[in-house]
């Protein structure tokens, strides 16, 4: 959907209803991570969306924010480890959360996913469609939608995570795509640059 002065869209009808809220936080109590009924990891500040990709990125980037796409699975390890360990490590979250929306999808899920081109495709497809083979995988955008709908999968990224890095290049990544540090080298040759 896209952003018209006067128009009012759904998600700036649910802020209106004060259900977007959360995000509004300035420091985490105590980050924690919830078991959701789909068995995927939640953390509170997650977006809640109504997964259409354009309007999840305009709402990011309206705040200021990136926008990225996190794959999980149920019963998944390494998905564990990342929220029971890094995204409750206050440094990671407070930076992931004041600087990103992420929406958070399930690899085998099939909930309905309007892309960029306006194409709906279940989670799964969706996942099929952009090559995501494993769990979890952090896709990242640019911060317009311009020019997105005429690419396709993977070419639509600025960056991606595939699998779970240590903390600390867990933390670069982010830090890699809010720096734009994609525009001018991959991230193992930006992160030397960073020591």
């Amino acid at each position: 959907m896209s952003e018209v002065a006067g128009v009012i869209t759904r998600r700036h009808a649910l802020a209106a209803l004060g259900i977007g809220m959360l995000g509004l936080r300035t420091a985490p109590a105590s980050a924690k991570a919830t078991l959701g009924d789909d068995g995927l990891y939640q953390m509170d500040w997650y977006l809640e969306s109504f997964l259409d990709l354009s309007e999840d990125l305009a709402g990011a980037t309206a705040k200021g924010k990136r926008f990225a796409i996190m794959w999980g699975l149920k019963g998944c390890p390494a998905c564990k480890r990342m929220h029971e360990s890094y995204m409750t490590d206050p440094k990671i979250e407070t930076y992931i959360r004041d600087n990103f929306e992420i929406l958070h999808l399930n690899h085998i899920g099939a909930r309905e996913v309007t892309d960029f081109d306006g194409g709906k495709r279940g989670e799964k497809a969706f996942g099929e469609a952009y090559v995501i083979r494993f769990t979890p995988t952090i896709q990242f955008f640019p911060e317009t939608i311009a020019g997105l709908a005429s690419k396709s999968g993977q070419a639509r990224e600025v960056a991606r995570m595939p699998g779970l890095l240590e903390p600390v290049e867990f933390l670069a990544m982010f830090r890699y795509v809010r720096q734009k540090g994609y525009e001018t080298a991959p991230f193992p040759e930006w992160l030397k640059k960073q020591a």
